[in-house]
């Protein structure tokens, strides 16, 4: 059963008393009056709001740039900055259940907050351990009898599109006066989207193996399903667990040569150690496919976005391919 905790009364004014002290550093976003205030937990979603809204919103980030995602805690301020959003976008999955804890606790309403939850939008598979693969042993506390769902759901092209409708939908509805601004830039942006999914297609039709090996996590479940991949990888995609086994190594290296699959590939903000043994055991080339939930502090300050982070997985998916 999954536990609650509520903040006590008061807590908001300890968290401001310690941002006061320092406690924080985080340094707080400039707002503008006569703006709504939007805030993503994750990079995906804010930076679709970016492309919809361009300057016409006050925009936060709660995830810092270069962090582990799944890792993420939040600070007092990531509680105030919440508080005050007009509009909330967050994956949904048991790794962040702190998420829900805070808005429980907030009691924030439908008409002081919109809250999107990406998780709840489209078709939710569940987490699945596939031949070789480490099993996480899941020591959180949520519901043990209850399904782990894969919470990367952006990782498709057709998902994305899906969210950027509910996320237009929703900042029409706060700030009526530029909803043709906020319709249009969706629109424009669709167009972008379907390309990039004929570009998948396009690499999927022409290939001469349709399955892709991970010595890392695999976030990229909705991906594969939707273009029709298989897959073998260390973990499961929301697995913390970092350290496999030498079985599950094993497998990868010989999956990688008996199959004479010629790409070994990581995720961002990884450590690579299983894609470099595999890798070094087999002559496979070690390449990236980004699935975007977080960016480097680097590529964030660089102005990284979405389609180009999913343009360059075309191109390296290409090469593991064909």
């Amino acid at each position: 059963m999954k536990q609650k905790f509520f903040l006590l009364p008061g807590l908001l004014l300890i968290l401001l008393a310690l941002l006061a002290s320092g406690g924080c550093r985080r340094v707080k976003p400039v707002k503008v009056e006569g703006k709504i205030t939007v805030t993503s937990v994750i990079f995906p979603s804010y930076d679709f709001v970016r492309v919809i809204a361009g300057d016409r919103v006050n925009l936060v980030m709660l995830l810092p740039p270069g962090t582990e995602s799944h890792s993420f805690e939040p600070r007092p301020f990531d509680i105030i900055t919440i508080k005050e959003s007009d509009l909330f976008i967050y994956p949904g999955s048991e790794n962040a259940i702190w998420v829900d804890r805070i808005l429980d606790s907030l009691e924030i309403s439908d008409e002081k907050m919109k809250v999107i939850k990406l998780l709840d939008l489209v078709d939710a598979v569940e987490e699945e351990i596939v031949e070789g693969m480490e099993d996480d042993d899941h020591e959180d506390d949520h519901d043990e009898d209850s399904p782990d769902f894969d919470e990367h759901v952006w990782t498709s092209p057709g998902n994305a599109k899906i969210i950027v409708t509910a996320i237009t939908d929703a900042l029409c509805e706060l700030d009526s006066t530029n909803a043709e601004f906020y319709r249009q830039n969706a629109a424009d942006y669709f167009v972008r989207l379907d390309e990039l999914d004929a570009s998948f297609r396009s690499v999927v039709e022409g290939a001469k193996r349709n399955t892709i090996v991970f010595g890392d996590r695999f976030p990229f479940r909705y991906l594969a399903d939707a273009y029709g991949l298989t897959y073998s990888a260390a973990f499961p995609g929301c697995s913390t667990e970092t350290e496999p086994s030498a079985a599950t190594v094993a497998f990868l290296i010989n999956k990688v040569r008996n199959e004479n699959i010629p790409v070994v590939f990581h995720i961002e903000l990884s450590n690579e150690k299983i894609a470099d043994t595999v890798s070094e055991a087999t002559g496979a080339k070690k390449l990236l496919l980004h699935s975007g939930h977080n960016v480097s502090k680097r590529d964030f300050d660089g102005g990284a976005n979405y389609l180009d982070i999913q343009k360059a997985n075309v191109e390296n998916l290409r090469e593991a391919l064909w």
